[in-house]
């Protein structure tokens, strides 16, 4: 097996033999077999070791047989205890994750403390199998069915060149010493169950079974490449970013079939799965409106966008409770949103129809006024249009996006809203020829410079 296994590495370019090489060893047959290949091939490594606490004495004894098999055969240990269904439970994940979190944040630093290449666990063919059907019990796309690559980043996988039985017949052959899992027995997990039951009956059928589907594997991992580099040309073409946020074209997706697929490429990086996606897609038959939630992302779908956010910065500007004041004693704010003010006696000459200017009659307000985000009920009488209006219908009626609306704030005169900021004044509080003194406020957002009635028109 020894020449197999270099010839494997030197073959798959996992690392050249002058590179230190931190192996992951748990104490079982796996692991202490390909210690004991890098240590046969001349390779220079260390052993890292993690005690979980999960079993107890038997952690304390795998701990103690891994230091003194490390010390043995010459090499440098390092161990590491966590807590682990502390860390599971703090950060609502299962034990198996957490585990490897910690696991893998530990090795980081010991490569980045010590000067190792990278870092080697003990994977094989036949753990290739059980994660492959893992992945496909549990729904996967193109990416989960191309198995556990012999490289990923800085780890490597220097035994995915042979299987479980081989591994043991060296084991039994050479006399050396294991530590065993009793877990690995359990068919409470799934990954146990796949092995005891279904794989066992695969090797019945076809010896070479593994070794098969291996090449299987690797066809879908060249045919996940072409597929890839399709993926990012699309994205490259259709995926926007912007101040407002990540936009993508509706319009688009009637363009490319299945629209689902592409829909979900697109947004697995901002970790929306793929039954969301799904209902994403049924969105496009509604009116826009619509809010979907990845555990990191928002995606609005507006009219003629979808609008992707970072749930960590709506957090701030999309749900700001405060209220602002202004007071005619002052003459500017800069937080929450830049905005001058000054009174006026020439009212014949004040600026027509530009919205990012309020021209308001001093007399009709109340100081101090104030600056507020808007809230569901919201309503006031739009400057231009008859009646009252809730505030919410005139977003409509007016195209303003979802992402503009989370943007919107209102100046207020004791409960009553003078200005949608930027948008539109209030019809009760406009200048009239009878008015004597203006209030007049700009805010310095350039976008909003449009014309429409939108400050300071006569009545």
């Amino acid at each position: 097996m020894l020449q197999a296994f270099k010839s494997y590495i030197k073959d798959s370019g996992l690392f050249e033999k002058s590179e230190r090489i931190l192996l992951a060893v748990s104490g079982g047959v796996d692991s202490i077999v390909m210690v004991h290949l890098f240590k046969d091939a001349g390779f220079n490594f260390g052993i890292a070791h993690v005690n979980f606490g999960l079993r107890g004495e038997e952690s304390q004894g795998d701990e103690a047989f891994v230091q003194n098999f490390a010390e043995q055969i010459e090499v440098p240990f390092y161990v590491r205890h966590f807590n682990t269904k502390q860390y599971a439970s703090q950060n609502k994940i299962s034990i198996q994750m957490a585990a490897r979190d910690l696991r893998y944040a530990w090795f980081e630093e010991l490569l980045n403390e010590h000067g190792y290449r990278f870092i080697a666990t003990a994977h094989h063919l036949d753990d290739q199998a059980e994660t492959f059907f893992i992945n496909v019990l549990r729904g996967t796309g193109i990416s989960g069915m191309h198995g556990i690559l012999p490289k990923q980043g800085k780890i490597i996988r220097p035994l995915m060149f042979t299987t479980r039985e081989k591994i043991m017949s060296v084991a039994i052959d050479r006399n050396l010493a294991w530590r065993e899992d009793r877990s690995n027995k359990s068919r409470k997990y799934l990954r146990n169950k796949l092995r005891l039951d279904v794989l066992s009956e695969l090797y019945k059928i076809n010896p070479l079974f593994s070794h098969k589907l291996n090449e299987s594997i690797t066809h879908l991992r060249d045919v996940e490449s072409i597929y890839n580099s399709h993926i990012a040309g699309v994205t490259a073409d259709l995926v926007q970013h912007t101040a407002e946020g990540i936009l993508i074209s509706i319009d688009w997706v009637y363009e490319y079939e299945p629209h689902d697929t592409y829909l979900f490429e697109l947004l697995k990086p901002y970790g929306f799965t793929f039954s969301v996606v799904k209902e994403i897609v049924h969105s496009l038959d509604t009116f826009s409106g619509k809010v979907f939630y990845s555990h990191t992302h928002r995606l609005l779908r507006d009219r003629e966008n979808f609008i992707i956010q970072p749930l960590a910065e709506l957090t701030e500007a999309s749900f700001n409770k405060e209220i602002y004041s202004i007071n005619r004693s002052a003459s500017q704010m800069v937080d929450p949103i830049i905005l001058d003010w000054h009174e006026s006696d020439q009212v014949a000459e004040l600026p027509m129809g530009k919205a990012c200017i309020a021209c308001l009659d001093i007399e009709k307000l109340t100081f101090p006024l104030h600056l507020r985000k808007w809230e569901k009920g919201d309503w006031f009488m739009p400057l231009g249009l008859k009646g009252k209006k809730k505030l919410s219908d005139f977003f409509i009626n007016q195209k303003i996006s979802l992402a503009d609306k989370e943007k919107t704030w209102l100046l207020v005169s004791g409960e009553d809203i003078v200005w949608v900021v930027g948008k539109r004044i209030d019809n009760r509080f406009r200048i009239t020829p009878k008015t004597r003194k203006a209030f007049v406020l700009t805010t310095v957002d350039e976008s909003k410079d449009v014309e429409g009635p939108s400050c300071c028109l006569f009545g």
